[in-house]
């Protein structure tokens, strides 16, 4: 893939990879500018029905304007692979951010945790003002560029819809963010991103997650059922 040119765009570099699909760094040709472009696994795009909600939702997603915001320039395909095209962004996940941190014995100080919980809100709730939900709100779908705090990965929860993606199991990755209503199945609205970035502001305060099992099934239970570990513990906090 290195090295090869798809459509406008020639792919420069592997940036990462995960259930969501692979991430290449590339240069637009057309328009001289470096971007990220995301591959969607064939199994998360070969349901009709859920590939066309997807493009609707990626068409919506691309009209989001916000400095917290990732943006998100094009949706194409080729050889029968989807991919979106996206701004390309120096810097790290807020979850290797984290991770960082714990492997140090540290944490993520708390007027840095506030600035990055305050910007994640803020992107937030531009997109639920227009009616658009992320659905997988995390620590690895939020990139630290600078100053700057940006949420990616809008519209890609709306693959998982799909009953072919459902029945794979693949959900387990992101399972410790979601709201009761979404491990149950129902539908959901803005107050389910709202519980996700709970959780993600737990985890930037205490370097861990409010809910923790050691087994898909106990989690779903404790999201549903149990209060969280109060955040005083894992810190150490008084």
């Amino acid at each position: 893939m290195i090295g090869q040119t798809i459509s406008h765009y020639q792919i420069l570099e592997k940036l990462g990879e995960g259930g969501m699909g692979v991430v290449y760094k590339a240069s637009d040709l057309k328009l001289n500018r470096t971007v990220a472009l995301k591959f969607l696994p064939p199994q998360l795009t070969d349901d009709p029905s859920a590939k066309s909600r997807f493009l609707q939702e990626a068409r919506t997603v691309s009209t989001l304007d916000h400095v917290n915001i990732g943006t998100v320039y094009d949706v194409d395909e080729a050889n029968g692979q989807m991919f979106i095209a996206m701004a390309y962004y120096e810097g790290e996940t807020l979850g290797s951010r984290i991770r960082r941190a714990r492997a140090e014995g540290l944490f993520v100080p708390v007027p840095e945790a506030l600035d990055i919980a305050a910007q994640v809100a803020q992107g937030l709730a531009e997109a639920h003002r227009k009616e658009i939900i992320h659905r997988d709100i995390k620590s690895d779908n939020i990139v630290l560029t600078g100053d700057r705090v940006k949420i990616m990965d809008f519209g890609l929860a709306k693959l998982k819809d799909s009953p072919r993606y459902t029945q794979s199991g693949s959900l387990v990755g992101t399972l410790a963010y979601m709201s009761p209503e979404q491990i149950r199945g129902e539908p959901v609205d803005h107050r389910a991103d709202i519980f996700s970035f709970g959780v993600l502001f737990y985890e930037l305060l205490t370097g861990d997650l409010p809910f923790r099992a050691e087994h898909q099934a106990a989690l779903t239970y404790a999201i549903a059922h149990s209060a969280p570990t109060p955040p005083r513990s894992p810190r150490g906090w008084s």
